[in-house]
């Protein structure tokens, strides 16, 4: 016969599970909604190119461009252009994330910090990436350097933001009550201040995944051998693929959908109940 000392542990470690499956249950939930409204926006998309009549090189439709990016796939266009592309994307985002986060958390606990450094991380930030990215491909070259560099430097700033503001809204009777039981300052950092900052960082890693894939392309565009934004330029140019250049489009699109996606799966383990959305 159980006892209920018994059944109290099965109980605590089923929770977590249950946590998990919940969690999975509601991102599957959100991935069937976006490829629910995705799916309407392609029949509206192919309603227009019916309507109008327009001819592939002026506006394929949706099951032309599925066909052109199978195709692609299969005779090796796409695939090598993708895996750079995500290379920049990734290091890129643990560059600008890596730095963000220390200079987030010097700007939070040092005032003359802030004064040094805000003026000069506004300015950078306000600077048009555009105008950027070919002094950066200038001073580094057009390889892999360049783009991570474009990547980390248009993450930067939404990152920096939700450190700061994430470490500065801690409760300050939360650090008062770890002073009182003598908590060291890293003590206080990890079991306080990071916790209670976590929702404002996951919410600028979310600006921070999108802005790295618009990073990516904008660098392979001003100057690159291979990537997504050059199979652009090739699509649009030499080539005058219009269901190519689609197909690139859709591309990247899926590619920001699956990182903001593995974002959101990944502020649902660490929040639980706190993740929004």
């Amino acid at each position: 016969m159980t006892t209920r000392a018994d059944e109290q542990p099965a109980t605590t470690a089923a929770a977590p599970r249950r946590g998990r499956a919940a969690g999975m249950s509601h991102l599957l939930r959100d991935v069937a909604a976006i490829a629910g409204v995705g799916l309407l926006l392609a029949l509206v998309w192919q309603a227009i190119v019916w309507v109008g009549g327009y001819q592939p090189f002026f506006l394929p439709g949706p099951l032309v461009v599925l066909q052109r990016w199978q195709t692609a796939i299969v005779a090796g266009t796409l695939t090598p252009h993708l895996l750079t592309t995500l290379t920049e994307i990734l290091l890129g985002l643990a560059v600008g994330i890596s730095s963000a986060l220390v200079i987030g958390f010097l700007l939070a606990r040092s005032v003359s910090a802030e004064r040094l450094l805000s003026p000069w991380i506004v300015a950078a930030q306000a600077t048009p990436i555009l105008a950027l990215a070919p002094l950066i491909v200038i001073w580094f070259g057009s390889g892999l350097l360049s783009k991570v560099l474009i990547c980390a430097l248009i993450c930067f700033f939404p990152m920096t933001v939700a450190t700061t503001v994430g470490l500065r809204s801690v409760d300050p009777r939360l650090l008062e009550m770890g002073r009182s039981v003598r908590a060291t300052r890293r003590q206080l950092l990890t079991t306080i201040e990071l916790p209670a900052a976590l929702p404002q960082v996951m919410g600028g890693l979310k600006v921070s995944v999108t802005l790295a894939v618009v990073g990516a392309i904008v660098a392979e565009w001003v100057g690159g051998e291979r990537g997504l934004g050059v199979l652009i330029n090739l699509a649009r140019g030499s080539l005058f693929d219009t269901p190519l250049l689609f197909a690139t489009l859709l591309t990247i699109a899926l590619v920001g959908v699956v990182l903001y996606l593995v974002v959101v799966l990944l502020e649902r383990r660490l929040l639980g109940a706190r993740a929004s959305g």
